[in-house]
């Protein structure tokens, strides 16, 4: 289809007031030579609205800039299917943030400018639709998966649910009894009852249980995954449409703890899991292991390794709970008993804290502050030394059984630090890895992906184990598309938290494959129906794409050429910035695209006025720089914006063009990256950072200085930082002074 552009300018909220509407018309038409192009008091109007579907159906009017407001306003009023459409901020980054009436008119044309060539080199993007399999794969048969499998059969989806062990259940069937989840100011512990759950699981016929079976290997995409499942000695593989990993936690090695609390060495020092098998089977009556004798003293001891850099650096968030729950135990056995907890804090967060107000004043229950420091036996009993108790003094406290509430630790921390492991000995050479393959021992993979960056979910960087699932900006979505994590693979929670968080998992995974369906990007990019695009004829198989991809969308033919996966992309377009031969690009988005709003941007040369380039990621800093202008902070009117779906996206090309048509400087903002990051897109905002190290070969070809390109990192609710890090980068390129190749 011929493209047919038709500008369209809003002159609402205050934008006529200030801007010549009419110069701006005239330069659509002449020097932009914009077919159509139109000015409207209010756009978003009715009459507005009409205005512009009546030339697409008169005019033939199929790619449309909407000048006026924020393009994440009044999405549903500029909505025009079969059109592109790109808005233009006019309100926002010109009448807003600039206080000069001059200054904003020269603001309006940039913006106007980069719009109108944005839309000459975009195009719809076509879907990419392949028949899919409607159904989802549960990795994991605890109270997580268990749970996840039921909701996503009761919204109609087929489920394969594959559990490794024999039986339905997870670690929840080795309980005694669990917290009360309703009632928590009458002390009556709940039943574990698991078999009403199991019954409804095993009894639905959406959904076919696997049990004494692992996956063997999991190919393809999202809405294509070929899932292998081993029984046994056999296989048998399945297509499915999205999975989720359930397949929770184990306890943490006690054997580690020796030394201070003398686990192993002291027979009636146990650990809290211990503690809940030796209730479920003598019925609730506490025996302890030397001797078999009904205990009379029991202490608790919370966080036993945990919130300790040389065992487990984190809360397991279910401990303190626990042992409030198990000391309940020792006090109903046996009236008589008393349970000693020993903390460093109680954390019962929500609901829970009314437990622990009703633990408080529950008789022969006594808790105390301090920290334990060493454990001893005489005679029949243990001795344990409590120091910086709340009395500030030394104590010892004699007990007939010690309870270590030890924490949890992910089933996936062994295949994770298997794989550190493997990658470290690796980069020391091919005999070195040799030799830590064939020294090290081979933990089981769970998921085992045939993704070219490795097996495995991603996971968090710290080496805790945790799955990386995007925690601050979306739950349960893992950094490979498609596959969901929930529960304690993702993060320390109990039962109830479990069951909440696999409930939202498998909401996940049918979004995702209603979205796959349709041929649109699952998350942040919800709506986006584009995808790489390379021209792979021009390759030379540097594998900067393949091995910079955040989300694994790349793998290698053995060639080592890429090949794209569409349903794992996120559309971030990392790959894009990543390539030096610049062959990947978007129908509406591309190197070529932003190099050329890059070079139409006016550069003042008859002063010494700078001109700022400013490249914004669309997630964080650009919706904080609107904000900014929302509350009329004023801004340099130096800087032009120009959005980028993720600084990842950014190529290194768009800052050799700027510099080198005389811009002053250029700023980069990004999202927060490292441990905490909040990147929508993981890794994109890392990945400009990396990439811009490597910049000053290109500045230094130019003789220019490395100043002149800084970027900083801008949390989306931190609008309030935007003129503080515009003035202080503007200080640094008026101390540099102007562009020497300004006027060439």
């Amino acid at each position: 289809m011929e493209k047919k552009i038709g500008l369209y300018i809003c002159k609402g909220c205050g934008i006529g007031e200030v801007i010549n509407t009419e110069k701006i018309v005239n330069i659509a038409k002449n020097a932009l030579r914009v077919p159509v192009v139109a000015e409207h008091d209010v756009l978003c109007s009715k009459e507005g609205i009409k205005l512009i579907k009546q030339d697409i159906a008169e005019q033939g009017v199929n790619s449309i800039v909407i000048a006026g407001c924020s393009p994440r306003v009044k999405t549903y009023e500029f909505t025009f299917p079969g059109c592109f459409v790109e808005r233009v901020p006019l309100r926002e980054l010109a009448v807003w943030a600039i206080e000069d009436d001059a200054e904003k008119q020269l603001a309006a044309e940039d913006y106007i400018k980069m719009g109108v060539i944005k839309a000459q080199k975009g195009d719809i993007p076509e879907p990419y639709i392949i028949e899919i399999a409607k159904s989802i794969l549960v990795v994991g048969g605890g109270i997580s998966g268990m749970t996840a499998a039921i909701e996503a059969a009761r919204a109609g989806y087929d489920v394969v649910l594959v559990e490794k062990e024999a039986e339905l259940g997870g670690f929840a069937r080795k309980l005694y009894k669990r917290v009360p989840t309703d009632d928590f100011t009458k002390g009556v512990l709940g039943d574990v009852n698991l078999e009403p759950l199991i019954n409804e699981v095993t009894s639905n016929p959406k959904i076919k249980v696997y049990t004494s079976s692992k996956i063997e290997r999991i190919d393809g995409q999202p809405g294509d995954f070929d899932v292998t499942i081993r029984k046994g000695d056999s296989t048998e593989t399945i297509k499915i449409g999205a999975i989720i990993q359930a397949t929770g936690w184990k306890p943490y090695d006690a054997k580690k703890l020796a030394k201070k609390y003398g686990y192993g060495k002291f027979k009636d020092v146990v650990t809290n899991f211990e503690f809940e098998e030796i209730a479920k089977n003598n019925n609730g009556v506490i025996k302890r292991p030397s001797d078999h004798r009904v205990v009379k003293s029991v202490l608790f001891v919370q966080c036993a390794g945990q919130r300790d850099p040389e065992h487990i650096p984190y809360c397991s968030g279910m401990c303190c709970a626990t042992t409030l729950k198990q000391a309940r135990y020792v006090t109903d056995g046996n009236p008589d008993a008393i349970a000693m907890v020993i903390y460093k804090d109680i954390r019962t967060p929500g609901k829970l804290e009314y437990y622990y107000k009703e633990a408080q004043n529950t008789p022969g229950v006594m808790l105390a502050k301090g920290e334990v420091t060493g454990i001893r036996e005489e005679w029949d009993k243990l001795i344990v030394t409590v120091e910086d108790s709340l009395i500030g003094e030394k104590a010892e406290i004699e007990a007939e059984m010690v309870v270590l509430a030890t924490g949890m630790v992910p089933t996936t921390k062994e295949p994770q630090d298997y794989l550190i492991g493997l990658a470290e000995a690796a980069a020391k050479g091919d005999e070195a890895k040799a030799k830590y393959i064939e020294t090290t021992k081979k933990p089981e993979f769970i998921l085992n992906l045939g993704y070219r960056q490795g097996p495995e979910l991603p996971f968090l960087e710290g080496g805790f184990g945790f799955v990386d699932s995007n925690f601050i900006c979306f739950q349960y979505e893992t950094r490979r598309t498609g596959i969901y994590a929930v529960g304690p693979v993702r993060q320390p929670m109990n039962m109830a938290e479990s069951q909440e968080d696999a409930r939202g998992a498998a909401l996940k995974a049918i979004q995702c494959i209603e979205h796959v369906a349709k041929g649109m990007a699952v998350h942040p990019r919800a709506w986006d129906t584009s995808y790489p695009e390379p021209n792979l004829s021009k390759c030379t198989a540097c594998k900067r794409c393949t091995e910079e991809c955040p989300f694994g969308a790349i793998d290698e033919d053995e060639k080592g050429i890429p090949f794209y996966k569409p349903n794992r992309c996120r559309r971030c377009g990392t790959c894009m910035g990543a390539c030096p031969e610049r062959i990947v690009s978007f129908k509406d988005y591309s190197v070529d695209m932003i190099g050329s709003m890059l070079k139409n941007v006016s550069v003042p040369s008859e002063d010494e006025r700078p001109r700022i380039i400013v490249l914004c990621c669309e997630n964080d800093a650009f919706p904080a720089t609107e904000t900014a202008a929302f509350h009329r902070l004023k801004l340099d009117p130096a800087l032009r914006f120009i959005q980028l779906r993720c600084l990842g996206s950014m190529n290194l090309v768009w800052i050799a063009d700027a510099l080198s048509r005389g811009v002053d400087g250029m700023l980069l903002l990004g999202c927060k990256f490292g441990e905490n990051y909040q990147c929508h897109f993981a890794k994109g905002s890392e990945l400009a950072k990396y990439r811009l190290g490597k910049v000053q070969e290109t500045l230094d070809r130019l003789q220019l200085e490395s100043d002149r390109v800084q970027m900083y990192e801008v949390a989306i609710d931190e609008y309030w930082r935007i003129p503080d890090i515009v003035n202080e980068f503007m200080e640094k390129i008026r101390q540099i002074g102007p562009n020497p190749f300004k006027g060439f």
